[in-house]
């Protein structure tokens, strides 16, 4: 009787997947011997997310919008034409994003959030709607009908950490970069974990990813309680503006309703004076008001509140 070791039988195994190669196929994984990376600690990139975050009290921006609808679940993309817009923001949550539809630049939609309820107008719908930022009821069927305006200012604006109820811990990350289909390299970068603390549970509240390139944060993703990601924001091609380093193009993926925002900055202005007035959206005459924290449709503007 003959008997093989584990390791003959490995060795064996190898050897046959090697004289039939068809049934593999190996491309090279490298790290980039070009690039010079460079090299930070914990409490310096903890503070540069603060410093940065102190710096910015307000932003007015116009913008491009580009908007892309659908993945894996739905088997297909959609993709939006671009349209101008304006975005506003005011620490602490304050929002309004308006965007103009192609050509005639009619207002396409205008919404507004306080940080605790929202209101969006869609004139080319004579709808108006409101909730609660609190509270999610996703429309599968129209994507974009759930945006919220604190969505956008989440991805725009990185928060502080704040030490009474957050806990931030270093991770040394490795992006995978794919030059074409044989060759990838690994890029090394930095990724800070915040924890947050509230009712004596603890969850990962946001990861935030530093490239080793520049030491400037190139991507947030945003989590829920139970651990699912809510927000993928990438940030690119950084600029200075008013003396605040910003990037001037932001993408904002949404994975659990599959839709896709895209902002590039044609003009940003940091730290205006933005009064409430900037902030305050009326409901248009005649429009049909949905209460999405009631659920019924009220036409002409009709309802409770």
């Amino acid at each position: 009787m003959i008997s093989f070791s584990k390791l003959s039988v490995v060795s064996l195994l190898l050897s046959l997947f090697t004289l039939t190669g068809c049934l593999f196929h190996t491309h090279r994984v490298e790290q980039n011997p070009t690039i010079a990376l460079k090299a930070s600690t914990k409490p310096e990139l903890l503070n540069y997310i603060n410093s940065q975050a102190s710096k910015i009290k307000s932003m007015q921006a116009t913008v491009d919008i580009d908007t892309s609808v659908g993945g894996a679940r739905k088997g297909k993309v959609t993709e939006y034409q671009q349209i101008r817009g304006y975005v506003l923001a005011r620490k602490p949550a304050m929002l309004r994003m308006i965007g103009l539809l192609p050509i005639i630049r009619n207002t396409a939609f205008d919404m507004v959030s306080d940080g605790q309820e929202f209101k969006v107008s869609i004139p080319p719908k004579n709808r108006f709607v409101v909730g609660r930022n609190d509270l999610v009821t996703p429309n599968p069927q129209q994507p974009l009908e759930n945006l919220r305006p604190q969505v956008i200012y989440d991805a725009l604006l990185l928060r502080e950490i704040d030490p009474q109820n957050e806990t931030a811990v270093l991770e040394n990350g490795v992006e995978t970069v794919t030059l074409d289909k044989d060759r990838k390299y690994d890029e090394p970068d930095y990724v800070i974990d915040i924890i947050r603390t509230k009712d004596g549970d603890s969850w990962l509240s946001r990861k935030i990813v530093f490239s080793r390139l520049d030491l400037l944060p190139n991507r947030q993703l945003v989590y829920d309680e139970s651990g699912t990601l809510v927000t993928d924001a990438h940030y690119s091609d950084y600029k200075d503006y008013n003396a605040v380093l910003f990037p001037s193009r932001i993408e904002i993926w949404r994975p659990e309703e599959e839709y896709k925002i895209t902002l590039t900055m044609v003009k940003l202005s940091m730290n205006l004076a933005l009064g409430n007035e900037k902030f305050a959206l009326q409901q248009p005459p005649g429009a049909q008001v949905i209460h999405l924290d009631q659920n019924p449709i009220t036409p002409n503007g009709g309802g409770s509140h």
